[in-house]
Parts: structure tokens; sequence; C-alpha cells
């Protein structure tokens, strides 16, 4: 009995899973960025102790790309940075987590982001962050390939 109830629960929740997962659109990733999503705070950069390590989207870290660390832009979001001293403007994509939040900063640059924005040698900067385009996640499709239906029916009995 409690096999048959789990069963029936599982393939609830499935069919719930596919039915929420067949949004019949997807909006634009232009159209997800409001006007608040625009952040002014301080950067800081990170480079050569972090040179070939793992960063959270699973590459390796490169300090001579253009690529940030950033904890509320989802991973793989394009970013326009602005050094607020100097004006002087950067794109980078969002590809790891940081800078830890202790420190008052709001975004981790790399080495050569820095050294275009002309921050390389005092360390940090104030910066506006600009959205470009934030990334956006699709669910799986859900398809009944993922259980065969006569093996499904034999477990059930």
């Amino acid at each position: 009995m409690q096999t048959k109830l789990r069963v029936i629960l599982l393939a609830g929740s499935l069919l719930w899973t596919s039915l929420m997962s067949a949004a019949p659109h997807k909006a634009k990733a232009q159209n997800l960025i409001p006007v608040q999503a625009r952040s002014v705070g301080i950067a800081s950069w990170y480079g050569k102790t972090h040179q070939g390590k793992r960063m959270a989207n699973g590459e390796k870290f490169d300090r001579h790309k253009l690529t940030a660390a950033c904890w509320f832009l989802p991973l793989g979001s394009e970013v326009r940075v602005r050094n607020l001293t100097n004006g002087k403007e950067v794109t980078v994509t969002v590809t790891d987590r940081g800078p830890v939040s202790r420190l008052g900063r709001v975004i981790d640059l790399s080495e050569e982001a820095a050294r275009q924005l002309e921050f390389y040698l005092a360390g940090t900067a104030p910066v506006l962050l600009i959205p470009v385009r934030l990334f956006e996640t699709e669910n799986a499709p859900l398809g009944n390939s993922l259980i065969e239906p006569e093996e499904f029916a034999a477990r059930i009995e």
C-alpha cells in the first residue's frame, strides 16, 4: 500500500512539473532588465592567485578575460561596469560568485577588466553596474521517455 502511494505521489509530482515547465512563452532577455537592476558600489579585482582555478560556472579562471564575480547577478549575465572616478567602461560576463559580502563590495572583476577600468594599481574603485543581458534559464522538457510504461507498470504490481 505504501509503495503504491509513493508511486502515485511520484507520478503526480512528475505530471505537475511537466505542466509547469511547459510554459508557452519565453521572455526575451532584453525585457528582463528592470531599471532598478543598476547598482552602485565598490569593485575589486582578482588575478594571478586565482589563475586556473575553477569558477562557479565550472570553467577555469583566466585573468586575461573580461569576467566578474557577483552574488546577485545570475551566472552568464553580461554587465557593463563604469568606473565612477574616471568614466571608463567595460562589459564583463558573470562567471563566478563573490566578493565576500563583509567586504562591502558589489563585484570582483578579472585583472584585465581592472586594467581597462584603470583601477588595477588602486585595488578598488567606485563603480556603476548596468546589466546588459541577464542570463535566462530554461526548464528542460519532460517527456515520457524518462519512464518506460512497461517498466513503470511492473513496479506498481
